[in-house]
């Protein structure tokens, strides 16, 4: 957020809302972060309680004026390496929002729809830790996943491997929470990569009329990670936790961890553990429609 917050700045952005006026902005995400960046001068909050009060009035009137309005985790670090990079001083305007519209940075942005602060900065943080995981999925697929329009464009634009692949991915998944039915699930899923493990960890809501809930820029997440581990035939573990059943199924409840083996080339059950979540082998995703 800058000095200037009270006056949210207009700027073009065509992801992914072509054709609209959009607001982006920055968001210190924790009291260290707002702490190391007080010699660049972002903001005049004498402290970070006041800072996030700020930030919530901002987002509120930016709703109210825009046709979209996104914004990312302002982190110390990464806005470092890129006034570095680009040779910028980070006390000035330009250099926040070149970072904020940074286009290898896109994939941290997030969409804000009015909710409370305290419920849209958790998702901020895990979006950057997505971006990041997404930009090593797609330099481990020579750059053909995200391609200049997303993961999600990219994969449609791409080769015809790639759109495969991308497909089987969302296909995995699919038949992943398919099986499981209704419930409230924990995914995590981990690829065996060359320069470290490749991982996603999301939480999904599966309703009993069938529909789920799960954040966009989480489902991009896990398919990515997915995609990866067929395109490149690395190994890897998923398993799905958490609670099945719902109130409308006379509300029967009970706690589940199923997980599955991948050899590069399919998924299939194992009895393993992923994250310190030990789970008894799946159900079997070829026998899912």
């Amino acid at each position: 957020m800058s000095r200037n917050s009270r006056r949210p700045r207009r700027c073009r952005t065509e992801i992914p809302y072509r054709g609209e006026e959009a607001f982006v902005t920055g968001i210190l995400t924790c009291e260290a972060d707002f702490e190391r960046v007080r010699e660049w001068r972002l903001s005049d909050a004498p402290d970070y309680p006041t800072y996030l009060r700020e930030a919530a009035e901002l987002l509120a009137e930016a709703v109210e004026g825009y046709g979209a309005v996104r914004a990312r985790r302002f982190h110390p670090e990464d806005f470092a390496d890129h006034c570095l990079l680009h040779g910028v001083d980070p006390r000035e305007q330009a250099a926040r929002d070149g970072y904020l519209v940074n286009p290898p940075l896109r994939t941290q942005l997030v969409t804000y729809r009015g909710e409370e602060l305290a419920d849209f900065l958790p998702r901020l943080v895990r979006a950057r830790e997505g971006g990041l995981a997404l930009r090593y999925a797609d330099l481990l697929m020579d750059g053909a996943l995200c391609g200049a329009a997303g993961p999600r464009d990219g994969a449609r634009a791409a080769d015809p491997r790639v759109r495969r692949t991308y497909q089987q991915a969302s296909e995995v998944f699919r038949r992943v929470l398919v099986g499981a039915g209704c419930g409230a699930y924990e995914f995590r899923v981990a690829v065996d990569a060359p320069g470290g493990p490749l991982e996603a960890q999301v939480r999904v809501l599966h309703w009993e009329d069938g529909a789920v809930r799960i954040h966009d820029e989480d489902l991009d997440l896990v398919t990515a990670v997915l995609c990866a581990g067929l395109y490149c035939e690395l190994p890897g573990a998923a398993v799905l936790h958490g609670t099945q059943g719902s109130g409308a199924l006379c509300g029967e409840y009970r706690q589940v961890a199923w997980s599955w083996r991948s050899t590069g080339y399919d998924w299939s059950p194992a009895a393993l553990a992923v994250g310190g979540v030990a789970a008894r082998p799946g159900f079997s995703l070829g026998t899912v429609v």
